[in-house]
C-alpha cells in the first residue's frame, strides 16, 4: 500500500510544472497498479525499476513523436480492454471483501478458480463489512448527483443550492468518510481485544528516503518468524528480462489512459500528447527516486477535480501536499483500516468503468466494431493482460487491412454529349499492394464483358506503390493487345510519377473536354480498324472478277 502512497506526491509536483490538462490528477490508478503488479510479479524492486524505465521510455516516445501509436488502438479495442481490466480488478478485490487470504493466478479465470478452491476460508465479518461498504458507497455516489429543489434555475433558492452542495460534498468525500468511520470502529474493537476484521497492518511513517531506483536485487533468506519469503538475487538484466514487454505495453496503456482523461475535459480543445508524455515520464522518474510505482492521470479523481472548479494544474500541488501530510502524521492510523473497506472502495470505483454503454451505439453505427471489442474483452480475461491486448490490436489491424484490400469501386456506363458511351470505374481509395489485385480483377472482369472504352476515375487515388505500378503496366499491355485504350482520369501527378517509373505509357485526361476528345479519337481508330477489312475484301473481289474475265477471254480466243 505504502508504495502507492510514495508514488502519489512527486508525480503531482512534477505535473504542476509540465502538465497541460488542468483537471488531470496524477497518482496510482487501478489499471496501472494491476499491470505493474503483473509485470513486476509482486516484487517491489522490480515495480520501482519498472516505473523508472517506463518513464524514460515515455520521454523517448515524446522526443521521437511516437504518440501516434495510440491511434492503432481503436475505440472498440480500448473499450474491451478497459472492461476486462475492470473485471480483473474487481476480481482481485473480492478476496479482501470476503476475507479469502489467497487468490493466486495471472489471469481472470485462474484467480476465480483459486478463490473457489479456497472458499472455505471466507470470513463472515469481513464479508458483511465489505458488501455493506460497497452498497453504501454506491448509494453515496448517486446521492452526490441529486439536486434539491426545482429544476428551473430561476425558481431555485439559496438553500436549494446549499443542500445540493452538501449532498455533492457527501458524494465526493464518500471514500474518506467510510475509511474514517470504519477505521475508528476497528480501532475501538482492537483496543477491546476484539479482532473481527483483517486489518491493513503496519505502514512505515514518514517520507521515503531519496535514492536511485534499485538496479539489482540482493538475496534475502526466508524468515520464519515474520513469514517473509526468500528473495533470490537478480542483476539489472535479470530484472529487465522478468519485466518482459511490459516495458512497452505499460507506456502505451498509460498514454491511452492519460489522453482519455484529457479528452474528457478538453471541451474540443487540442491536446498535446507529446507534452503529456514528457510530463508523465518525468513524474514517474521522480516517483522512482522516492520508491513509488507508476502514476497516471485517473479519470475518477480528475472528475472530482473538474467538479471542484479547478482552473490550472496547480491543484496537483494541494493533492501532493495532502499525501505528504498523511505520510508524516497519519500512517499510525492506517494500521486499523480493514482490508474489506479498501477492497469495497476499489470495487465501487472500478465497476463504473465497465464499458457496457458503448455496445448499443456500436450496434447501431457499425456492428463489425463489436468483434474487436469482444475479442479484447475475452482475450484479456482468458490470457494474460499484455497478450490479450496484443491479440485484440492484431484482430483490429486485420479488419483495417481487409478494408484496405477491398476498396469500393463504383461502376457506371456513361455517355458523352456526342453520344459516345464508355465504362467508368471509380475506386474510393489509394491503389497499393493489398488492393491492387482486387481492382485489376474488377477492371478485367467488366472490361472483357464489353467493347466500350474503359475509363478509371482516379479522383480518390492519392497514393500508389511499386506493386500497383506493375499491375497497372500489365493492364495497359493487356488492353493494348485487344486494340483498346485504358484511360486514366484525374490521376494525381505524384501517382503518375510512380506509374511512369516502369516506362508505362499512360493515357491521361484531366477534364471532361480532354476525355471527350480522347474517346472520340479512340472511336475513330476503332472505326478505321473495322473499315480496313472491308476495303481488303473489296480489293480481293475486284481481283477475282478481273481474273475471271481474263480467263473467259482467253478461253474464247482458244475456241476461235
Amino acid at each position: 500500500m505504502f508504495y502507492g502512497l510514495y508514488g502519489a506526491f512527486m508525480g503531482c509536483f512534477a505535473y504542476v510544472v509540465l502538465g497541460t490538462c488542468k483537471d488531470s490528477t496524477v497518482g496510482s490508478t487501478a489499471i496501472a497498479s494491476l499491470m505493474v503488479y503483473q509485470f513486476a510479479k509482486g516484487v517491489w524492486q522490480r515495480a520501482v525499476l519498472l516505473t523508472f524505465l517506463t518513464g524514460i521510455i515515455e520521454i523517448l516516445m515524446a522526443i521521437f513523436r511516437l504518440s501516434f501509436i495510440i491511434e492503432f488502438v481503436s475505440g472498440p479495442v480500448s473499450a474491451g480492454f478497459t472492461s476486462a481490466v475492470t473485471l480483473i480488478i474487481a476480481t482481485s478485490q473480492v478476496k479482501d471483501i470476503v476475507g479469502i487470504k489467497y487468490a493466486r493466478g495471472n489471469t481472470f479465470l485462474e484467480r476465480w478458480i483459486s478463490m473457489i478452491k479456497d472458499i472455505r476460508s471466507i470470513r463472515l465479518a469481513d464479508t458483511i463489512l465489505g458488501c455493506s461498504c460497497v452498497f453504501i458507497l454506491i448509494s453515496m455516489r448517486f446521492l452526490g448527483r441529486m439536486k434539491v429543489g426545482p429544476k428551473n434555475k430561476s425558481k431555485r433558492r439559496w438553500y436549494h443550492e446549499m443542500m445540493s452542495k452538501i449532498l455533492w460534498f457527501i458524494g465526493v468525500s464518500r471514500n474518506a468518510t467510510i475509511v474514517m468511520i470504519c477505521a475508528a470502529a476497528s480501532m475501538y474493537l482492537h483496543q477491546q481485544g476484539i479482532h473481527y476484521f483483517r486489518l491493513t497492518g503496519y505502514i512505515p511513517g514518514g517520507l521515503p528516503e531519496f535514492s536511485p531506483p534499485p538496479f539489482h536485487i540482493d538475496a534475502v533468506p526466508a524468515n520464519e518468524t515474520t513469514g517473509q519469503k526468500a528473495v533470490e538475487a537478480e542483476s539489472f538484466m535479470d530484472m529487465v528480462g522478468n519485466m518482459g514487454y511490459g516495458l512497452l505495453i505499460i507506456p502505451l496503456v498509460a498514454l491511452l489512459e492519460n489522453i482519455a482523461v484529457c479528452k474528457a475535459f478538453a471541451k474540443g480543445q487540442p491536446i498535446d500528447a507529446s507534452q503529456e508524455l514528457i510530463a508523465m515520464g518525468i513524474a514517474n522518474i521522480a516517483n522512482s527516486f522516492f520508491q513509488g510505482y507508476r502514476a497516471n492521470g485517473g479519470l475518477a479523481r480528475s472528475a472530482v477535480n473538474n467538479a471542484s472548479g479547478v482552473r490550472t494544474p496547480l491543484a496537483n500541488l494541494y493533492i501532493g501536499a495532502v499525501v505528504v501530510f498523511a505520510l508524516i502524521y497519519l500512517t499510525d492510523f492506517f494500521y486499523y483500516i480493514p482490508k474489506a473497506v479498501l477492497g469495497a472502495i476499489i470495487m465501487s470505483a472500478v465497476i463504473f468503468q465497465l464499458q457496457y454503454n458503448v455496445v448499443l451505439p456500436m450496434w447501431r453505427s457499425k456492428r463489425t466494431d463489436l468483434i474487436p471489442c469482444f475479442v479484447a474483452l475475452i482475450a484479456c480475461l482468458v490470457l494474460q493482460l499484455e497478450v490479450g491486448i496484443l491479440v485484440a490490436v492484431g484482430v483490429n489491424l486485420l479488419f483495417i487491412l481487409y478494408h484496405a484490400a477491398r476498396p469500393k469501386v463504383r461502376l457506371e456506363t456513361l455517355e458523352t454529349h456526342d453520344g459516345i458511351q464508355f465504362l467508368k470505374l471509380t475506386p474510393d481509395r489509394c491503389v497499393i499492394f493489398p488492393s491492387v489485385e482486387f481492382i485489376r480483377n474488377l477492371v478485367l472482369k467488366f472490361g472483357n464483358k464489353t467493347t466500350l472504352p474503359v475509363v478509371i476515375d482516379c479522383t480518390y487515388i492519392y497514393g500508389a506503390d511499386y506493386t500497383a505500378a506493375k499491375v497497372i503496366s500489365s493492364l495497359i499491355a493487356y488492353f493494348k493487345q485487344r486494340n483498346e485504350k485504358l484511360i486514366f482520369y484525374n490521376l494525381k501527378p505524384n501517382v503518375v510519377q510512380i506509374f511512369e517509373g516502369l516506362n508505362t505509357n499512360l493515357v491521361l485526361c484531366y477534364n471532361t473536354d480532354a476525355l471527350t476528345q480522347e474517346l472520340r479519337r479512340d472511336q475513330n481508330c476503332a472505326m478505321a480498324r473495322n473499315d480496313a477489312p472491308k476495303v481488303g475484301n473489296d480489293l480481293e473481289a475486284g481481283v477475282a472478277s478481273s481474273n475471271e474475265t481474263l480467263s473467259s477471254t482467253l478461253t474464247a480466243e482458244v475456241k476461235l
